[in-house]
């Protein structure tokens, strides 16, 4: 693979800064961030005064933890535009979520706040290992989705050429590949799969493609993914992070010259861990969820928001920021069935390591008699299948993963290993979980 290792005199002279200069910085944008939402937002108002605290209360970091969280449901009752800090003619754009489980959550942004997000994705960009004249396929979805149009005004900001594919299409999607020859491409891992897939369909080669570098993110994924997508197309994968709450993507990003786990941008947001269930304050290290404070947002602020997504804060390597370790899943998304807690990236974990299985699989929670259970669909690759040996090979895999879920998740799993192509695919995000359990 290339080397795509940035020179330092291409950074953002805050990205090496000492740690001294980021917390100072980060205290003076902290101390307005506070006083901006007090004065601007009804509902931080009333959460401070119900607390008993004020913005001018912060006199150094730590003090934060004195401030209340802020939730999703907070931004869902105060639909829709109930949080903003600015007057709506200063909103430039809206972003909002699919609303599947109820009310959208819509955020907003001031002409500032678009630059800014531009900025940052840039440097997550360059973080990756693109450069000014590059050209990126992008692959996330455009519309209320913050992916697709975050993505373009960072691909842009950075002086490389944009191809505003957007999902879907995915035979299209290689076409221009290989037609349009880009150095990376920006997608969420899941489609990424799906392009793999394509791209042995139509007989290309994934590892002659031109593309150096994949930008992935939108939903958790793991090493052994990065370890699958990084041989079959002979280039550099990396993690992206961020959602519509704070910005969008490129609140994080992981450096192609290390790739362990993604850098914060910490000028900009300033991220705690809490326990999920008493909310206290973890140390750096240890694994928790993700909070995040912005600290220069001016149509949207968020004070403590609760990501939900587990993770640990880790000391700076390639940049003085601290980094976040790969996300393990949300604590929202975590299965307990019969007393043990299980996320999807670990069954994924599991059925990456079997030989003949594609990396494609669905997780299905049923009740057998009065018990929860748990399938997981997965499905033989191509080759197994042209062997002739599918029905063998079914058996063999299918015992091979229940063991390995068994020996290392601590649960009993029923496996059904189908045909290629069996297993749901997904545009986008995919939808790992089903939940099939009877309601009592």
């Amino acid at each position: 693979m290339h080397d795509l290792t940035p020179k330092r005199s291409e950074l953002d002279p805050i990205e090496i800064a000492s740690i001294d200069e980021i917390r100072s910085l980060q205290l003076e944008r902290l101390r307005w961030s506070l006083r901006h939402a007090y004065d601007n937002v009804e509902m931080y108002r009333a959460r401070f005064d119900a607390l008993g605290v004020h913005p001018e209360d912060l006199t150094q970091l730590s003090d934060l933890a004195k401030f209340p969280f802020t939730t999703k449901g907070d931004l869902r009752e105060a639909y829709p535009f109930g949080m903003f800090a600015v007057p709506r003619g200063q909103i430039l754009r809206v972003h909002a979520s699919s609303g599947t489980t109820g009310k959208p959550t819509v955020v907003g942004y001031t002409q500032k706040d678009i630059d800014n997000w531009a900025d940052l994705m840039a440097r997550s960009l360059r973080a990756s290992g693109l450069r000014r004249g590059d050209m990126v396929h992008n692959a996330y979805g455009y519309g209320l989705f913050t992916g697709g149009l975050g993505a373009h005004y960072g691909i842009e900001r950075l002086g490389a050429t944009v191809v505003p594919m957007s999902g879907g299409q995915t035979e299209k999607q290689v076409a221009l590949i290989e037609d349009f020859r880009p150095d990376g491409i920006m997608v969420t891992p899941s489609y990424m799969l799906n392009i793999l897939e394509q791209y042995h369909r139509m007989g290309f080669d994934p590892r002659g493609s031109s593309l150096k570098v994949g930008v992935f993110g939108a939903e958790p994924w793991t090493d052994a993914m990065r370890r699958e997508v990084e041989a079959a197309f002979d280039m550099h994968a990396v993690d992206i992070y961020g959602l519509s709450e704070i910005m969008g993507p490129g609140v994080a990003n992981e450096c192609v010259e290390t790739k362990d786990g993604p850098v914060i941008w910490e000028d900009h947001f300033l991220p705690e861990i809490i326990d999920p269930e008493t909310g206290a304050v973890l140390p750096d290290g240890e694994l928790g969820e993700l909070v995040i404070t912005t600290l220069t947002k001016e149509g949207l602020p968020m004070v403590r928001y609760r990501t939900r997504d587990l993770t640990r804060l880790l000391p700076g390597t390639a940049r003085s920021m601290r980094r976040m370790a790969k996300i393990t899943g949300r604590s929202d998304d975590m299965i307990i069935l019969r007393g043990v807690n299980v996320f999807p990236s670990q069954i994924e974990e599991q059925v990456l390591q079997v030989p003949g299985l594609a990396p494609y699989y669905q997780i299905e929670l049923v009740t057998v008699g009065r018990m929860d259970a748990m399938r997981v669909h997965v499905e033989l690759l191509p080759a197994a299948v042209a062997s002739g040996q599918s029905e063998g090979h079914n058996q063999a895999c299918k015992a091979q993963l229940a063991k390995r879920i068994k020996d290392i998740v601590g649960i009993s799993a029923e496996v059904s290993v189908g045909e290629p192509g069996s297993v749901e695919r997904s545009q986008g995000k995919a939808r790992r979980v089903v939940d099939a359990r009877e309601k009592g």
